[in-house]
């Protein structure tokens, strides 16, 4: 297993790791109020956090949803939680044009699953010398993300971890296999799982995106039995107000709640 060294955070040593935050870096005060609120649950849980928010939702149901505050505002937040909680953050990048540029704030840079098989994306992001997080495609095999690693290997990088986010299943629904999580970890890279895009329901509400917020927790938990390297979930002081994700976003009681299980889970296995 390849270890990945994220400012202090350390993946694929046997830890575990939350990757945590609001959906979109909606404003500076949701950022840092949910940042302040899961380090000190990590720190109380004694698990390594890396703060996460994209800055552009380029993917959204409708295109009259809200995308964000854009690279430049988007980028400034990340900064600044950065700055004052010093933790590592990570963003999305979907344009090779950006990369360079958000690699100068992201620690770790993560490619959406809709562009995991983008190989500009992926070798751009490669050639930084950042952390790449891919996650893997709701139309993809597990065995089939064995490629995108190697596209980032390929720029010499070796600093690549896979996120299984669920698998289109019908009409507006995802379905885990946790089996994808032992192929990918066989690639020698280490896995993440995220508990709320999972239960994501794609185009469920029309014109955006709906969710069952109340499966993260249990598939979460099945994740841990399995082995994780990292938990991956989108929390929010005010889920219901969120601009992006809100159905499958969890508040703060149910985040440390989850997040609580998840490492009792992990440290048994």
């Amino acid at each position: 297993m390849n270890t990945i060294q994220i400012g202090n955070v350390t993946i694929g040593d046997g830890k575990l790791v939350l990757i945590a935050g609001p959906c979109m870096a909606e404003t500076l005060r949701t950022c840092l109020e949910t940042a302040e609120f899961l380090s000190e649950l990590c720190s109380e849980l004694k698990i390594g956090y890396i703060f996460k928010a994209s800055y552009d939702k380029a993917n959204r149901s409708s295109g009259e949803s809200r995308r964000g505050p854009g690279v430049e505002a988007g980028l400034a937040m990340l900064a600044e939680v950065k700055k004052q909680f010093n933790i590592p953050v990570l963003t999305d990048v979907h344009e090779t044009i950006d990369v360079e540029r958000v690699a100068e704030v992201a620690d770790v840079l993560q490619i959406p699953a809709f562009l995991c098989r983008q190989t500009d994306l992926l070798h751009a992001a490669g050639k930084t010398g950042r952390a790449v997080n891919i996650k893997k495609g709701q139309f993809m095999a597990p065995e089939d993300m064995l490629g995108a690693v190697e596209k980032v290997r390929a720029t010499g990088n070796d600093q690549v971890m896979l996120t299984e986010r669920g698998t289109t299943f019908g009409y507006h629904n995802l379905v885990v296999d946790m089996r994808s999580l032992v192929t990918m970890r066989s690639f020698g890279v280490p896995v993440v799982f995220d508990a709320t895009h999972s239960v994501q329901l794609p185009g469920g509400l029309g014109n955006a995106s709906g969710g069952r917020r109340e499966f993260a927790a249990p598939l979460a938990r099945a994740a841990a039995a399995v082995g994780i390297d990292a938990l991956f979930t989108e929390v929010h002081p005010h889920p219901a107000e969120a601009w992006s994700d809100g159905p499958n976003s969890l508040d703060f009681a149910q985040a440390r709640e989850t997040i609580t299980m998840v490492k009792k889970i992990h440290d048994l296995i």
